[in-house]
């Protein structure tokens, strides 16, 4: 799996902090200039890895983003498409495991030749370290990864 670090993202880090300051963080943002409008594409998700993404937190997040990203790209021909990352998310690049800490996922080690999931511990830019169910530590390697996703846990940001 690719790590393409956050900073190398054009303009994530003028709209990283505005997504933060209102409690969401920004997991991926797409940029597509066209001949006539400018198509932007961005998944936010919440700080809380157990919190739930609704539409008016996409909406909140929307109406705060937008405009600002019309400053920076000096221009109103734009169209843009606000989500979340949905609850089976597929994890296409490895600096997303960063922002997913406290998430539980699977990944397909191409080591092992089979699914490894678990809760994210920790992630750097080299690897991601899950802990199982039983309670064990297992790091794999982004090179390892060929596939990694959410594990859907239908309890998941329900209260007790």
């Amino acid at each position: 799996m690719e790590y393409t670090s956050y900073k190398d993202i054009k303009y994530y880090k003028d709209c990283a902090p505005i997504v933060e300051g209102l409690g969401y963080k920004l997991v991926d943002l797409k940029i597509i200039p066209a001949k006539t409008i400018t198509k932007i594409s961005a998944i936010v998700t919440p700080v809380d890895p157990a919190a739930n993404m609704g539409v008016n937190d996409c909406a909140k997040v929307h109406r705060a983003l937008l405009p600002h990203l019309e400053a920076l790209l000096g221009t109103e021909e734009t169209t843009m498409e606000l989500t979340s990352p949905g609850i089976e998310h597929n994890i296409k690049n490895a600096a997303e495991f960063t922002v997913f800490v406290g998430r539980n996922v699977r990944v397909w080690d191409k080591i092992k030749t089979d699914w490894v999931g678990g809760k994210i511990t920790s992630a750097g830019d080299k690897s991601v370290t899950l802990e199982t169910e039983d309670g064990e530590s297992i790091t794999v390697l982004y090179e390892n990864i060929a596939k990694a996703k959410f594990i859907y846990d239908p309890n998941e940001g329900k209260e007790a």
